[in-house]
């Protein structure tokens, strides 16, 4: 099949907002994901919001066993996944009721009508039918029996209904690749590569498939389909792909591995949202990646500090439960001062919280979560392909500085999608260390022998021995090491002279200037208002400062990658402005960094629901903070 124009009518849009909802057993992360992959394909910008529930099987039908897919796609440069859908895809009456709230009057919404039974309907509190009582009368309804159309166009397959009703999701895929003339050729190839073992249930999907964008093409409820151009300019010469924030970050590990030459290790218990991480790396023994799924957090992140100890790259992933068991190891990494690399994925808490909802509520436990005083780097990527050159960062400082280092990123990030250029491999960083070979001190005696902390005058970091060097033995272990010499030492002095040297090689880490986006007005004026943010918001809150500047009002705003250290002009940037305004995914974790360490009285915007910031929601709150300033 050709993704050829078809005769109806076309519309050119510039941007598109779908999901796609059902049952978590209907195929709604697939389908949004082979429909997000055509978009990356053809050209589009794009940027996605998966959403499904945290029971491994919830009940069938039920409000708390709704998955849903979020793609928003453009012709020009996007940044969220949208506020409202334009197009819901309700698969049962449950899909409909748990989306209908966040789609604006006007919209199309598809619905799969075989489901919408008096037993469905009482399940979810639908007293009459929603189809039939006038509660849909403000949207453009399409009714679709999915099942039955995607049954009957299986009838050759000679499969049972059931059977041939797990293929409803391809069908309205078909009919949703229709709609917006999205390609075919690739995801016709996914499914015969996915199902190549089962060739007769890859042609079933594939035509189940067909038959949606055939449905689509001749049925006269669908009289318009439409055209989203590809957005050229919004991307710089070069091979694109669709990536997630898992897979991104899973790749900038790989290439951190190969910048340092030096193997890759991860140690790692399965947690969500960052195992996708785990399964990743495992698929890549031919980069020098080995992976250790360990029998809990802590065992993880020992042998992943175990095999820094040994010369290799060593990396632990996990969210914010498995930060927590993991804190002692990470006090053990900065006394130690090995490199290692903590990768929290960050999600709802606090236990077990809400294990496949985003927050951003680690923050202070990365800063502070260890006893003693432990500083630890804090890097934070903003979007999903920020992951690659965030591990690669993280890795940078880990290894230069010999420290264990925090990389936040969470569940919004982790599961979204957008477009990536794949980078050359001369503009990666190189990250090779030396490892120490040879005596580095001289006793007075005239012996030399080899000090463990005796430091570099720059960066402060101690010499990396490989076990087995000869001459090289020296002593690991939690209790306090004297300097230089790294024997055991309890004396005061040294206490404190180390605690003071630890923390002076975390403040001294080498962090680029926080930039700030602040464009002059036609008389050469600045903004009064700043807006910063740290990691994931950076999408919600870019795209708010671009509603609040086109409807005249000024902004300013800038976003941290590095909380810890801070960058050395935040201060200055700060204190340029009368306001400044904090959006976070917490109760105000970063606004209160900021207040104790630059006394600025800095206003929290805070969210706590388990999703990203809407746009137009912070585009509001800055508008009244600007009046209101």
């Amino acid at each position: 099949m050709t993704s050829e124009v078809n005769s109806k009518e076309v519309k050119r849009l510039d941007r598109v907002i779908i999901r796609f909802a059902g049952d978590s057993g209907d195929g709604m992360q697939l389908t949004g994901d082979r429909f997000t992959s055509e978009t990356a394909s053809f050209g589009n910008d794009l940027s996605t919001l998966p959403n499904f529930p945290a029971e491994i099987r919830a009940p069938a039908g039920t409000l708390p066993g709704v998955s849903s897919f979020q793609v928003h796609f453009a012709d020009h440069d996007i940044l969220t996944p949208g506020d409202a859908p334009n197009v819901l895809v309700a698969m049962n009456p449950a899909a409909l009721k748990a989306n209908i709230g966040d789609v604006p009057r006007g919209a199309e919404v598809i619905v799969n009508t075989d489901e919408f039974n008096k037993r469905a309907m009482a399940k979810v509190g639908y007293a009459a039918s929603p189809l039939e009582d006038g509660s849909l009368d403000g949207y453009s309804v399409h009714e679709v029996p999915l099942t039955t159309l995607t049954v009957e166009a299986l009838k050759e397959f000679g499969l049972s209904r059931k059977d041939a009703g797990r293929s409803k999701n391809m069908f309205a895929l078909g009919l949703l690749s229709w709609m917006y003339n999205r390609p075919t050729e690739g995801t016709e190839g996914f499914l015969r590569a996915k199902f190549a073992k089962k060739p007769d249930i890859a042609e079933a999907n594939i035509a189940a498939f067909r038959a949606g964008w055939n449905f689509g093409e001749t049925t006269e409820d669908f009289a318009v389909s439409y055209e989203v151009a590809p957005a050229e300019s919004a991307f710089p010469a070069g091979t694109y792909r669709s990536i997630s924030g898992n897979l991104a970050l899973a790749y900038g590990l790989i290439a951190a591995g190969q910048q340092a030459d030096l193997p890759l290790f991860l140690g790692s218990y399965p947690i969500t949202p960052a195992s996708d991480i785990l399964h990743e790396l495992s698929k890549h023994k031919n980069f020098g990646v080995r992976t250790f799924q360990a029998e809990d957090e802590i065992a993880g992140i020992g042998a992943a500090l175990g095999a820094a100890f040994g010369g290799a790259l060593g990396v632990t992933t996990t969210s914010g439960p498995g930060v927590a068991l993991k804190a002692e190891t990470v006090g053990l990494a900065v006394s130690l001062e090995l490199p290692l690399l903590v990768v929290d994925i960050q999600r709802g808490g606090p236990s077990t919280g809400l294990p496949t909802k985003t927050e951003q509520a680690d923050l202070l436990q990365a800063m502070y979560g260890r006893n003693g005083e432990a500083p630890v780097p804090v890097v934070a990527p903003a979007t999903p392909s920020d992951c690659f050159t965030a591990a690669l960062d993280a890795a940078r400082i880990a290894l230069t500085y010999r420290t264990p280092v925090m990389l936040l990123s969470d569940g919004y990030l982790a599961n979204g999608s957008e477009p990536w250029r794949i980078p050359e491999v001369d503009e990666l960083p190189d990250l090779r260390v030396q490892f120490a070979t040879k005596a580095n001190h001289t006793l007075d005696d005239g012996t030399e022998v080899f000090w463990p902390f005796k430091r570099d005058p720059q960066t402060l970091a101690r010499p990396w021995a490989v076990p087995g060097t000869p001459g090289l033995e020296h002593r690991i272990g939690g209790i306090e090491k004297e300097d230089g010499s790294g024997n055991i030492s309890y004396a005061p002095s040294n206490h404190d002279l180390m605690v003071r040297t630890r923390q002076a090689k975390v403040d001294g880490i080498d962090v680029p200037d926080i930039e700030v986006d602040d464009p002059e007005g036609p008389a050469g004026e600045r903004a009064r208002t700043l807006v910063l943010g740290w990691g994931s918001t950076y999408g919600p809150i870019t795209a708010a400062v671009r509603r609040v500047r086109r409807a005249g009002d000024r902004i300013a705003q800038a976003h941290l990658r590095y909380v810890n250290p801070f960058p050395a002009n935040l201060g200055e940037v700060l204190a340029a402005y009368d306001k400044v305004i904090v959006p976070e995914m917490n109760l105000g974790q970063l606004a209160a960094l900021v207040r104790a360490r630059y006394l600025v009285d800095a206003y929290s915007y805070n969210q706590v629901n388990g999703m990203p910031f809407k746009a137009e929601q912070l585009a509001t709150a800055l508008k009244e903070a600007i009046d209101n300033g």
